[in-house]
């Protein structure tokens, strides 16, 4: 069996020099303090083992990748990229973190704190949809069509591009963002790989009463299973379907389980047919040898 390596992490020069990774414009000291998340941000800041870890490291090194904030005109900054690392530094102790500041307008910020957050490797299923819902939405207040991207080889729809963004198919980008539409039981299920990506997404087409009936019938059975789903697609006037028939429609659709053939004669029953005498080794031939002849007069 093979060994699962670690990633190696190659650090830059500006990190092993213990200095703020730049880049491309200079970067300032602000005050933790004044610096307020992200509204609606979509990423969860858990205090988890890797946030003990971050935490660790920003105690030995301090912050070496600053934070991307903007101002807010208001004197304070609105955090852009870098709510784990804030989160981390103010664990720490630290008063003051390095951070570039960048004017950016309400879509600007919006698509530059998705595209700085979506690509990491534990973000959630929950997470990846609603940002990718917000990208696309503040894509459109940019003046574009909400279906329709442009480039140098012409239109192309706007799922293609976030899509090309972040190294991911237009039809999979629709996938997450279709998520969205679930109930947060439901939405939990997809974070915790109860409910699969498919599936979660043929369950979003259905109305919330729907949904909170499916949550329903997983918790009283602990299982959903697609074959399930994929008739309750089926069904004529899934809008109007009561609970009862939900639950008749799902359990019909489950496969039949192999029945025991196993066939019990009570000692009771037998020495109906049999002399007190018989042994149970005798009652069994005589039992066969009629089997035999019953099968040769229906041959």
């Amino acid at each position: 069996m093979g060994v699962k390596r670690e990633k190696i992490h190659f650090a830059s020069v500006e990190e092993l020099l213990g200095a703020p990774a730049l880049t491309g414009e200079g970067t300032e000291e602000i005050k933790i303090e004044l610096i307020h998340p992200f509204p609606d941000h979509p990423f969860k800041v858990i205090d988890d083992e890797k946030m003990e870890d971050l935490v660790k490291s920003i105690s030995l090194n301090g912050v070496l990748t600053p934070v991307l904030v903007r101002p807010d005109g208001k004197g304070t900054y609105e955090m852009i990229s870098g709510h784990r690392r804030l989160h981390a530094a103010g664990l720490a102790g630290l008063k003051v973190v390095p951070a570039v500041v960048k004017e950016l307008d309400d879509d600007e910020a919006v698509i530059a704190m998705v595209d700085s957050n979506v690509q990491r490797e534990e973000v959630l299923p929950s997470e990846r949809a609603f940002s990718l819902k917000m990208k696309m939405e503040h894509m459109k207040h940019q003046g574009k069509r909400s279906d329709l991207t442009s480039d140098q080889n012409g239109p192309k729809l706007a799922s293609s591009q976030i899509g090309e963004d972040i190294g991911m198919s237009g039809t999979q980008v629709k996938r997450y963002i279709r998520l969205t539409e679930l109930i947060p039981e439901l939405l939990e299920l997809v974070d915790k790989k109860t409910i699969g990506l498919v599936m979660a997404v043929d369950i979003s087409y259905f109305d919330k009463d729907i949904q909170t009936w499916l949550y329903e019938y997983f918790k009283q059975n602990g299982f959903l299973k697609p074959v399930q789903i994929e008739a309750l697609k089926n069904c004529d006037n899934v809008e109007n379907m009561t609970q009862f028939v939900m639950n008749q429609r799902l359990n019909e659709a489950l496969p039949e389980t192999n029945k025991s053939r196993k066939v019990t004669f009570s000692e009771r029953k037998l020495d109906k047919y049999f002399p007190p005498h018989y042994s149970a080794k005798q009652r069994e031939m005589v039992i066969i040898s009629l089997l035999e002849k019953w099968q040769e007069e229906n041959n």
